[in-house]
């Protein structure tokens, strides 16, 4: 039994082996006994599996057979195959297992191939990439610029605009270097960016308008927003996109004519900017650069701008465009020159318009910068140091002065700021009596110009002429000048007056000057007051007085002419006050008849409208005057062969040129400098800045002193310590305590 059970294992396959039942012993399955059935069948089940995966013949058709006769005699793992892992039984007749082998393990190459470097490869990739970009960008050119044109005109579309508006983009994108980035379209000819530039300024806000079916308002203070429109959002991203674009267009240009023509664009783009805050924001800043540093077109533009900003949405941009308007002002004016001047005062009146916008939110602008003034002043009067001074004697304290006096003048009448008139009135006034000596006459005459356009538009009374009249009796008119000048003295554009300006002729002939248009400037401001006669009679007193002791017949006509002026007005309002029947307590009466004199004319306001034409027709041949002098070329002297002939008469006389020197020429009994002494003397001279309040009392230099005590504490002050030179001045006066704030109360009262 056991011999045919080995003949029969002998010949029995492997698989046959595994799956008949037999265990190593050769006892069947049957006669084993049952400990635990189910496990030792999963158990054999597991190992004929693994075995059956491990060692196939590569035979398909003895495989079946062989899962055939395992469906007899095992049906149960027959069964749990099915279940599990049909894979194993459905496959073809076909041998695969020869190209399975094939697959599954790697082959040598008949021929190796040469090795190549990776970067090679990567070179590769970076071009076809490349070549990808370079077919998906799209060139533009003047053909396509005139089919989007005609396009737009005809019927825009949301997608017409979507290419124009990414062709802006990569426009825009090369005034940076960028290239086009990763726009779609790419602009690489210059007359292309400029027609493409021009295209869109003109053409694209009227395309918008028709497409978000805008229409636009006569009346521009209503302004329709484009967020009404219900096609808005769908062109939001293509309209975000086309703003930001103009911003940077308006960065990057330097040309002043292109720069208008970009900001009447964005001028008329104000709407939708409105509607996006951030790409707002944006515009401001690009505006204000504009109307601070810009070209005088660019200027008016910007402010346009701003102002249309301001007015339809107040409550957000106004108070922080206020405040960067207000810091650029006061940057704008830390120099001023014949040339800056016409900025500034466009700056004053811009800056005034915008303040005009809202009376409550320039109250408070104008009570936190005044405030901070008279903190610059009161330290300057307390603690008496240079430094203290130079934070108040400069140009820009003065144009805030000036600036804060138009305001309030021209917002007149303002119950808001109509409190705020007497403040700066006194701010002012202490301005003139800090340093009252006679080199910052020019600083006092600005004060008083300030004073006079305060006063007259305001109706408020301002004791003005007695710091006018203080000067004629300080300066010493009969007194010859010390030197002649070359050229007269521009009061307008300086601050103080250097030493050897004082002892110049052109000094006391523009002291005459500023002093005529100044009192008469006054005097026509109240010429139909009923108080007149009163007011003029200290003035008359004291120019008789002039003229008694002045012997200067230049000097006694342009006086003796404004006394007139001033007694015949003084005569007019007497003889109409006679004729009135009211009493002076009447307010009422007395202001009707003010207003009948002013509206009939008085003597000296008739003279005065005359005297003014004259007067801006002498300063624009001045100016035409100097620019004809600019152009000239004029030879130049040369004294070479003086020299060498003095040289020569030296050496023949030497006794009788012994005692005489080479640097000096005597002429009148004056030195006459070259132009490096001239030079040195006046920088010497700029350098003792504010060196007469260094020998006054406290009370001489409050209330002032006579011309020979000035010129003894010019004598005190040469003795004393060198002052600071010029350059540590200006790192003084630059390092001090800046004139521009935040918008918030300091503690230090």
């Amino acid at each position: 039994m056991a011999g045919k059970q080995k003949r029969k294992l002998e010949d029995l396959s492997v698989d046959e082996f595994l799956l008949s039942g037999f265990d190593s012993g050769g006892e069947s399955e049957e006669d084993t006994p049952k400990q635990n059935g189910l496990n030792t069948k999963t158990k054999d089940q597991k190992s004929a599996t693994s075995q059956i995966d491990g060692k196939k013949k590569g035979k398909a058709s003895e495989h079946k057979q062989q899962l055939s006769r395992l469906k007899n005699k095992d049906p149960e793992f027959y069964k749990f195959l099915q279940q599990n892992d049909q894979t194993l039984l459905n496959f073809d007749d076909t041998d695969s297992s020869d190209d399975e082998d094939e697959k599954k393990y790697h082959r040598l190459p008949s021929a190796l191939e040469e090795a190549s470097s990776g970067e090679e490869v990567d070179d590769d990739d970076d071009e076809g990439q490349k070549s990808k970009k370079e077919k998906e960008t799209i060139k533009v050119t003047d053909k396509m610029i005139k089919e989007w044109k005609a396009a737009m005109k005809k019927e825009p579309t949301p997608r017409l605009f979507r290419e124009v508006t990414q062709a802006f983009k990569a426009a825009v994108a090369t005034t940076k270097g960028e290239g086009g980035g990763q726009c779609r379209y790419k602009v690489a000819d210059s007359s292309v960016f400029n027609a493409l530039v021009l295209f869109c300024i003109r053409d694209i806000y009227g395309a918008l308008q028709k497409m978000l079916n805008l229409k636009a308002e006569k009346d521009q203070k209503k302004l329709v927003l484009p967020s009404s429109s219900h096609k808005w959002q769908k062109n939001l991203i293509d309209v975000k996109m086309y703003l930001g674009g103009v911003v940077q267009l308006l960065s990057c240009l330097t040309e002043s004519t292109v720069i208008s023509a970009v900001l009447r664009h964005a001028n008329q783009l104000v709407p939708y900017y409105l509607c996006l805050p951030k790409q707002c924001r944006h515009l401001v800043k690009q505006l204000m650069k504009q109307w601070s540093t810009g070209e005088e077109t660019s200027r008016v533009l910007a402010f346009l701008a701003l102002n249309k900003i301001c007015r339809h949405k107040q409550e957000t941009y106004l108070n922080p465009i206020l405040k960067q308007m207000y810091i650029s002002y006061v940057q704008n004016c830390k120099f001023t020159s014949p040339n800056a001047l016409p900025m500034i005062n466009f700056m004053q009146r811009t800056l005034t318009e915008m303040y005009s916008l809202d009376t409550q939110a320039t109250y408070q602008h104008a009570f936190i910068y005044i405030r901070q003034l008279a903190i610059h002043l009161r330290n300057a009067m307390t603690m008496k140091k240079k430094e203290t001074y130079q934070s108040v004697y400069n140009w820009q304290y003065i144009h805030c002065l000036y600036l804060w006096c138009r305001v309030l003048s021209t917002l007149h009448p303002s119950d808001v700021l109509q409190p705020l008139i007497y403040p700066l009135c006194q701010v002012i006034i202490g301005t003139v009596k800090l340093v009252p000596t006679s080199r910052y006459y020019p600083l006092r005459m600005h004060c008083c110009r300030a004073l006079t356009l305060l006063s007259s538009s305001t109706n408020t009374f301002v004791p003005v002429v007695p710091f006018l009249l203080e000067i004629f009796q300080q300066v010493d008119f009969n007194k010859k000048p010390g030197r002649m000048s070359k050229k007269p003295i521009n009061f307008a554009v300086i601050l103080k007056l250097s030493k050897v300006n004082l002892m110049e002729k052109a000094y006391k002939d523009g002291l005459i000057d500023q002093l005529y248009d100044l009192i008469l400037d006054y005097f026509h401001t109240q010429a139909s007051s009923i108080g007149f006669p009163e007011l003029a009679l200290p003035t008359v007193m004291q120019l008789k007085a002039f003229l008694k002791e002045c012997k200067v017949a230049n000097y006694c006509k342009p006086v003796r002419q404004l006394l007139e002026k001033v007694q015949e007005n003084s005569s007019f309002i007497t003889g109409r006050r006679q004729k009135a029947a009211f009493g002076v307590s009447d307010a009422t009466a007395v202001a009707a008849w003010e207003k009948q004199t002013q509206e009939e004319g008085t003597p000296l306001s008739r003279y005065y409208s005359q005297w003014k034409k004259l007067r801006e027709k002498e300063i624009q041949l001045e100016i035409s005057g100097k620019e004809r002098m600019e152009d000239l070329d004029l030879p130049e002297i040369k004294r070479r062969k003086i020299q060498e002939k003095k040289v020569e008469d030296k050496k023949e006389f030497k006794d009788l040129f012994e005692s005489d020197s080479d640097s000096d020429e005597d002429d009148g009994g004056f030195k006459i400098r070259g132009k490096k002494g001239a030079r040195k003397s006046d920088d010497d001279d700029d350098d003792d800045d504010l060196e007469d309040m260094s020998d006054l009392s406290d009370d001489e230099g409050m209330e002032g002193g006579d011309s020979d005590d000035e010129e003894e504490g010019d004598e005190k002050a040469s003795k004393a310590p060198q002052p600071l030179s010029s350059s540590a001045l200006i790192k003084l006066a630059e390092g001090g305590e800046d004139l521009v704030e935040d918008l918030e109360l300091s503690d230090d009262d």
